[in-house]
């Protein structure tokens, strides 16, 4: 089962993302365990995740969680994906990033 890291301001914004990427998951059988944080949380829930997302807001910090979390791939989420809350298009990027 792979850990989905997805970062924002204050951990919330992202809640209706993380809720349409659960359910496309759900439609492809993709185990996963999908979850939204505030950005200062980067490193102690990044340390064992599959993959780190950044929510639009808080893209510029890339670099920073990159250094923070060397071990694991970070990547802004698509900004059109992340306006129409498209949790296919998210999680089909995920799967792309990981070799899945």
């Amino acid at each position: 089962m792979k850990k989905i890291v997805l970062l924002c301001a204050a951990g919330m914004s992202t809640s209706m993302l993380v809720t349409r990427m659960k359910k496309a998951a759900d439609e492809i059988a993709y185990e996963c365990d999908i979850n939204a944080y505030s950005i200062a949380e980067a490193k102690e829930v990044g340390a064992d995740a599959d993959i780190i997302l950044l929510g639009p807001q808080v893209r510029f910090n890339l670099a920073k969680v990159k250094e923070q979390c060397p071990n694991c791939p970070v990547e802004a989420i698509d900004m059109t994906a992340y306006g129409m809350m498209d949790g296919a298009k998210v999680i089909k990027r995920v799967k792309e990033v990981l070799g899945e």
